[in-house]
């Protein structure tokens, strides 16, 4: 068993964390219970059976043992962001080359910028290139999960999301400790970081400029970032943009008027739906169509 996922899920249980089983797709492998019902529960366990995803997330090893049997298919493991002891943040740093994002190099800017260092932490190689970054979080404060907001090819795992742990084999490849990590053992968040993850504040309503097709407040002030990108930036922006506009439930509803400021900015039909379907995956997992 040295080398299995229930033996790598184990080991980081010994250490505090708490963790579900997973598909190669990155996915919570125990099917839910209620997949048969007419109308889904919205349940997180409260029923008693496995089936909810992270919220079976466990540091118990029978009740570990129970959920990898429960799963035979699983093929890693998922560690529960935001649980005591570590209350564990998970810095999710991208690397893709179409369109050319580069979350390590973000990350660098903003410490520059804010004045915070890096810590050694806990770091993971993804198969795809990127890095996770472990750190701990402050008991009482709930960091919320986001994709990009803090600046593109940047997602952050907090408060109900899980970091996809190293040992786990995934059908894009293998996730693995970086060569000179520490194990197990996540560095504190440095406070200016921590600032900058904090749920973001809402947007008070304010005058609605003709430019923004009569949109309210926080969505407006998203329209007018994107209509004042730059060559070099349309993209990034415009990612940021829809995704900050799906983690608040306005996305499908602002996708058009998103697509016609990129439109104004220079960016084809096609690179802004392509964008917005993006971050529409990244944020809520779904696929979009054409926006019309």
């Amino acid at each position: 068993m040295a080398n299995t996922p229930l033996a790598h899920a184990l080991a980081a249980a010994a250490h505090g964390f708490r963790v579900i089983p997973l598909t190669r797709a990155k996915l919570p492998a125990v099917r839910s219970p209620h997949h048969h019902d007419p109308v889904p529960l919205p349940c997180r366990g409260a029923c008693g059976q496995p089936g909810h995803g992270v919220h079976d997330a466990s540091a118990d090893p029978a009740a570990i043992r129970a959920l990898f049997a429960a799963a035979p298919w699983a093929t890693g493991y998922g560690i529960a962001c935001g649980c005591a002891p570590h209350h564990l943040i998970g810095v999710d740093l991208d690397l893709k080359h179409e369109p050319r994002v580069d979350g390590a190099a973000a990350l660098t800017r903003l410490a520059l910028r804010y004045a915070f260092a890096l810590p050694r932490t806990v770091t993971v190689l993804t198969p795809g290139g990127g890095r996770h970054l472990w750190l701990c979080g402050p008991p009482g404060l709930a960091v919320p999960n986001s994709a990009g907001r803090i600046a593109p090819g940047i997602d952050i795992r907090g408060a109900g999301g899980y970091l996809v742990g190293p040992g786990s084999a995934t059908s894009h490849g293998r996730y693995r400790l970086a060569p000179g990590s520490p194990a197990w053992r996540p560095a504190p968040v440095p406070p200016a970081l921590l600032s900058l993850l904090r749920p973001p504040d809402r947007t008070p309503p304010g005058r609605i400029p003709p430019d923004t097709g009569g949109a309210p407040g926080r969505d407006a002030a998203l329209i007018r970032f994107v209509r004042a990108s730059q060559e070099g930036q349309r993209n990034d922006r415009l990612f940021w943009a829809a995704c900050r506009a799906y983690e608040t439930g306005a996305g499908d509803a602002l996708a058009p008027a998103l697509i016609d400021a990129a439109l104004h900015t220079g960016l084809t039909r096609r690179e802004a739906e392509a964008t917005v379907a993006s971050a529409a995956r990244s944020t809520t997992g779904r696929h979009l169509p054409p926006v019309a």
